[in-house]
Parts: structure tokens; sequence; C-alpha cells
């Protein structure tokens, strides 16, 4: 197997930016971004709070299973629920119009 040299590595930025300049693919990535950034914003904060999956999991309420599938966006949580995630997380949800 040939070794790859570091340079010739495509970085993340570069693949999305490929695939960017599809139209059905930009479409769909613009409008997954709310749940992009929440969940980026939940596992942001549940890291800050040095919690695993299970801990948050377990202290509001949930298994770890859901939780997992919430951060891999695999679900589709109810605004309930993501309140008792970030109550969990001693934090207040907020959701605004822009």
């Amino acid at each position: 197997m040939k070794k790859q040299k570091l340079t010739d590595m495509t970085t993340f930025e570069d693949l999305l930016e490929k695939q960017l300049q599809n139209p059905s693919f930009k479409k769909l990535w613009e409008e997954s971004e709310p749940q992009r950034r929440l969940t980026m914003q939940l596992i942001k904060t549940r890291l800050e709070k040095k919690m695993s999956q299970k801990e948050l999991a377990e202290k509001a309420g949930t298994t770890q299973a859901v939780l997992s599938r919430i951060e891999n966006m695999n679900a589709n949580p109810s605004l309930k629920f993501m309140q008792k995630l970030a109550k969990a997380l001693d934090k207040k949800l907020v959701i605004e119009f822009r």
C-alpha cells in the first residue's frame, strides 16, 4: 500500500467545499444548519462539563443510546426533551428566529 503524504490529504473543509458545488447537497446542508449548530453546542457544553454521554443521559432521565443518536444527528428530539438536556447541563435552552 502506498503511503499518503500529509500534504496529499484532503481535509473536511476541502471535501465540504467541493460538495457544496452540488446544488442538491448545498440545499440539504443549509437546511440542516440549525440541527448541526444545536448538536455542536450540546456536545461542546457536555464536554466542558466533563460529562460522558452516560452521565448526561442519567441526569436527564434517558439512555446513553438516545443521547448518542442525538449527538450523531440520527434523532429529532422534541423541544421538551432538549429542555431536559439543558437543565441536566445547568443551562437554559434559548430558541430564536433570525
